[in-house]
């Protein structure tokens, strides 16, 4: 039985006690045992002939930081040989001819792909589930969402079918799946991970680039390897093996349950998500000094922030709009229908709620929120009824998440209870200081 700990892995491969063959057999064996988590789309038929390739190259020392260790990407990802469909049915699935270039980066670090793992269509949803594949399923409870966007890399790290995932989030789509099911989820700061901003840090509408890159993993000491390897800088896994974490005390963390999206929707903490967010501030409180926060939210920003996360879509090239889930057609189409001036007065009214949301969190080293506000909503909860009461559930769901990416700022969520019926809760901690170092030392101290 191989260990949970990527680092593990990664450090038994560099040592010769396990070969890449080995171990990438091992977990296309487990994705072919758990076909019915709906976590794999597609799996890569070279694999074993990545991972021999890595066994060679490991005899002549040409190693990187994940060299032979198996993972896998999103489907909103490309990866050379692969389709890309976007989670939806309405494009063209064509076949990557070159790797989008977090695939090149973690490729330069020994990656073997396994495949690509489950979305929401276009990448927009807190859950994973199309009309293209079966939906991303919980492993703690298969009737239950893994979440969303990276609900296929949550579940397969979650289910050992992997052994941590890169993931991305732009409203919360590594932390919400993490939270889903168990898992630590960085959200990192904008620019952290360079290939996240090649091509600038604002978007078309001036608006801070929503969508950053980020890591799945069991434990805080593989999400710092992972982040490591995506950023190709060793900082923050030998910050973690040293003397940090336990001398890491007294930081002034501030609490909250408030939602700048409490102005247009009742949001409320289901019991088990309050007792998850107690559980977190009473482990941090036995380092930290932790009090109610006073924040004050604007009341326009839930539409504002939709204006700017659904822009993209009017010029997605479809093939077929009635093949479009209704979330997506819906927003679309809406989109399609605001004029350039709409579009660049919400950029900018956005840039000035991030302020004032960076303004506010720093008066405290750290803010703590809860991670969601309830359990992992069953299967097809969303997409019973109208675009705008799916994105309604959304928001009541995940109401502390995309404040952060409109932030530009580093969160993380990590598990800190399990409810009565086996499912993982988790709490949120955010850096306004974009101190993602400090984030995974607190992680390790709460997960001790």
């Amino acid at each position: 039985m191989f260990p949970t700990s990527a680092l593990k892995l990664r450090d038994d491969l560099a040592r010769g006690e396990i070969s890449s063959r080995e171990l990438t057999e091992h977990y296309l064996n487990r994705i072919e045992q758990h076909q019915d988590l709906g976590a794999f789309v597609h799996v890569a038929d070279d694999a074993m002939a990545a991972a021999a390739a890595a066994d060679e190259a490991q005899v002549r020392s040409e190693t990187g930081r994940l060299h032979g260790l198996p993972t896998a990407f999103k489907d909103l990802n490309d990866v050379t040989g692969m389709p890309t469909t976007y989670g939806s049915a309405a494009i063209d699935h064509p076949v990557a001819t070159r790797d989008h270039s977090l695939v090149e980066r973690l490729r330069a670090e020994g990656v073997v792909i396994l495949g690509k793992t489950q979305v929401p269509e276009f990448g927009l949803s807190s859950h994973s589930e199309n009309l293209v594949n079966p939906p991303s399923r919980n492993p703690f409870d298969p009737q239950r969402s893994s979440g969303g966007s990276s609900g296929g890399q949550a579940a397969a790290v979650a289910a050992g079918l992997i052994p941590l995932g890169p993931g991305s989030d732009g409203g919360g789509s590594v932390r919400i799946p993490a939270a889903a099911c168990g898992l630590i989820g960085l959200k990192p700061s904008l620019g952290r991970v360079p290939s996240d901003v090649l091509d600038g840090y604002a978007d078309p509408l001036g608006a801070p680039k929503l969508a950053v890159s980020g890591p799945l993993a069991h434990d805080a000491l593989d999400a710092a390897l992972l982040l490591d390897a995506m950023r190709g800088k060793d900082h923050y896994l030998p910050l973690l093996q040293g003397s940090y974490p336990q001398r890491l005390t007294d930081l002034n963390i501030g609490f909250s349950a408030h939602s700048p999206f409490e102005s247009v929707y009742g949001i409320s903490l289901s019991p088990e998500a309050r007792t998850a967010f107690e559980r977190g501030l009473e482990i941090l409180g036995q380092r930290h000094r932790v009090q109610p926060a006073q924040l004050e939210y604007a009341t326009d920003y839930p539409q504002t922030f939709a204006t700017v996360w659904t822009n993209g879509l009017k010029d997605v090239a479809v093939n077929d709009e009635s093949l479009l889930g209704e979330l997506a057609r819906d927003f679309r189409r809406r989109a399609a229908g605001r004029t350039l001036e709409q579009n660049l007065q919400a950029g900018s009214r956005l840039k000035q709620i991030a302020a004032d949301f960076v303004r506010q969190w720093s008066a405290y080293d750290v803010i703590a929120t809860p991670a969601m506000a309830s359990i992992p909503p069953l299967i097809g909860h969303y997409t019973q009824s109208t675009a705008d009461h799916d994105y309604m559930l959304q928001c009541q769901y995940t109401p502390y998440t995309s404040m952060v990416n409109v932030a530009s700022v580093a969160a993380i969520t990590i598990p800190v209870t399990t409810t009565e019926d086996g499912l993982p809760m988790s709490i949120q901690l955010i850096s306004p200081r974009s101190d993602e170092g400090l984030l995974l030392a607190l992680a390790a101290q709460m997960q001790v």
